[in-house]
């Protein structure tokens, strides 16, 4: 008997704002909403994004903050915040000659080691020298026009680096410090509890930037330091690796001695974390599994590298495809008539844990993951082109849900959040895929989503935003429609699919099962299969019976309380980081050591694993 992944708790950042509680999902269906729930999204947003603070930050808006709010969320036109990209700043290399001879002045300390060949130097007093050369190379301060225009950003005025004490974090781990307690905050059980009845080594962490922290203050700077003149600090190498999205959280937010790891796969980087944490739920290794993935790629050499490729819906070829005009909030335009993806900048993270400790703990029950399921793409010719890997991990994905969840919710319940990452191959290629098998497995009028059109391509975290999605969709039912298109393109496989430009309403009750999809560049293709939480629940009733799930039940209604205290504080800006730098250290004379457990101060110990497991060989 496997143990069951629960979703017991989500949370996060991305362009539709916050997204516990789902109210960036509930940004992104906003015009489906009634008043009520309308003015509360709006005002929270307006919240987080410092339009209104205290008591203030609830109620409706004027229309003139409202439409500040609109217009400062979602897909847009890059803000100067984030770099002008009208006058974006690179060195133009120049040589400079005089048959008659160059002279200039220039301080003592800024003289190149050793000189070059030709330069004649003459001491002139006051730290200075006099240099004469016939010829000179130098850089000139330049600036030029980035040809991509949008992006999806952070809401306008929310910076996650003002709401701790981040000095010298990239954006990024910015980002992770910030989603991480969010998830943490809205689970409503104290994470102290859920360790003290987990047992410290029964925690799983895994995350990863897909692009690693490529700001001044991590990679980015690291490698600029020196060609910019300035000197290499001895934080950006560290910081700017791949895995500290994890360390940072393990570190900072949750004190995890268990289980880490990040891992990297493109554009499916989240899915592929998420299955590491799945899996050792599913196995055993762990009872809780928190899971995360953040990208911050909103810098001008990313976009410049993903430009040339020819991946990014430039300004010019926006242009070409809309009769002359340019609407930046439609530059992501999946499996309509598009030219490129548009980058995105987030974190999303989901708290995982094994139904029995769910049970146990009164934790909410979002939903739960059986799998995800991941296929190289076998021998390429382009390393960034689509392959066949992409049929298998879905093919198991809706074989296992048919075999769990049985046929009907496979046919008639269940609906897809593609990869739909608005490129003119992705819309075919995928399509065809989510087709072909829809037809095999006798699936019509197949829903399919694709978030990428509201908040963009986030890389490392684009799953991470559809899972986010999926559990906004299992509680309102609203299916997202891919508004930024008004008709599906010629091209695109849809016999057996269901593309709509418009949201589609469901009952909530009427959707069992969603899958998430992604296709990242070398061949990383992973799809995860996700339960709702009203099927969910009802498998905890089979395997734990009613007594059990009645005394849940009366548990969950603290949690619940408890979880709904914070995102009411949330809602009027209080996000209340948790940043535990230099807390809760272990003193290393206090580790109570034997040969079968390790103990820590507080916490349960962790027992040492004994049993042979290879007693047949052995």
């Amino acid at each position: 008997m496997q143990r069951l992944p629960v979703i017991t708790a989500f949370g996060g950042f991305n362009p539709a704002g916050r997204s516990s509680f789902h109210r960036g999902y509930a940004r992104m269906v906003l015009d489906k909403l009634g008043q009520r729930e309308r003015t509360d999204t709006l005002s929270d947003l307006a919240a987080l994004m410092g339009l209104r603070t205290g008591a203030e930050a609830k109620g409706p808006l004027e229309s003139a903050l409202e439409e500040k709010v609109l217009k400062g969320t979602l897909v847009r036109e890059l803000e100067a915040r984030i770099y002008d990209y009208h006058r974006c700043h690179f060195h133009q290399a120049a040589n400079l000659s005089n048959p008659a001879g160059i002279s200039f002045e220039i301080s003592t300390r800024q003289l190149p080691h050793p000189l070059p060949e030709g330069w004649q130097v003459e001491t002139i007093g006051s730290g200075r020298v006099r240099v004469a050369t016939s010829s000179l190379s130098v850089m000139l301060d330049s600036f030029r026009e980035i040809p991509v225009g949008a992006a999806g950003q952070l809401p306008t005025g929310f910076e996650p680096g003002e709401l701790y004490s981040s000095r010298f974090h990239p954006r990024g781990l910015q980002l992770a410090v910030l989603g991480a307690s969010d998830a943490v905050l809205s689970m409503g059980v104290d994470w102290q509890d859920v360790v003290a009845a987990a047992g410290p080594g029964n925690i799983s962490v895994y995350a990863s930037s897909a692009m690693s922290q490529l700001d001044p203050y991590g990679n980015g700077g690291l490698m600029q330091s020196r060609l910019r003149g300035s000197r290499v600090s001895s934080k950006q190498l560290a910081l700017g690796l791949n895995s500290m999205p994890a360390d940072f959280v393990n570190a900072y937010v949750l004190g995890n001695v268990g289980s880490t790891g990040a891992v990297t796969g493109a554009c499916a980087s989240y899915l592929y974390n998420l299955r590491a944490g799945v899996e050792d739920i599913r196995s055993g290794r762990a009872r809780v599994a928190v899971v995360g993935a953040t990208e911050a790629p909103l810098v001008p050499e990313i976009v410049d590298g993903y430009s040339t490729m020819g991946a990014l819906a430039t300004t010019e070829n926006l242009r070409k495809i809309s009769s002359g005009e340019v609407d930046f909030r439609r530059t992501s335009r999946p499996f309509g008539e598009n030219c490129g993806f548009t980058l995105g900048e987030g974190t999303q993270w989901a708290i995982l844990m094994d139904d029995a400790l769910a049970v146990e703990l009164g934790a909410s029950v979002h939903g739960a993951v059986t799998g995800v399921y991941i296929n190289a793409d076998g021998f390429k010719k382009s390393i960034s082109a689509p392959g066949p890997g992409n049929y298998l991990t879905m093919a198991r994905a809706m074989a296992e849900s048919k075999a769990i969840v049985g046929d009907e919710s496979l046919k008639k319940r269940s609906f897809v959040q593609a990869h739909g990452s608005s490129t003119p191959q992705n819309r075919v290629t995928e399509s065809a895929i989510l087709d072909r098998l829809a037809s095999v497995f006798g699936v019509q009028e197949w829903p399919v989503c694709a978030v990428k059109a509201y908040l963009g391509h986030t890389i490392a975290v684009a799953s991470g935003d559809q899972l986010i999605s999926t559990l906004g969709v299992f509680d309102r039912g609203i299916l997202p429609g891919i508004v930024t298109i008004d008709r599906v393109a010629d091209d695109v496989h849809q016999n057996n699919l269901q593309i709509s430009c418009e949201h589609v309403e469901r009952d909530p009750a009427s959707l069992d099962l969603a899958f998430l999809n992604s296709k990242g560049f070398g061949g990383n293709n992973a799809t995860a299969a996700v339960l709702s939480p009203h099927l969910t629940r009802s498998m905890l009733e089979k395997r734990y019976g009613s007594k059990k799930m009645l005394a849940h039940h009366r548990k969950n209604e603290s949690v619940v309380e408890h979880a709904v205290a914070y995102d009411e504080k949330a809602s009027r800006g209080d996000l209340q980081t948790i940043y535990r730098f230099g807390e809760g250290l272990v003193d290393d004379a206090q580790i109570g050591l034997s040969v079968d457990k390790v103990s820590f101060p507080g916490f349960p110990p962790v027992e040492l694993d004994v049993d042979n497991p290879f007693t047949d060989m052995v």
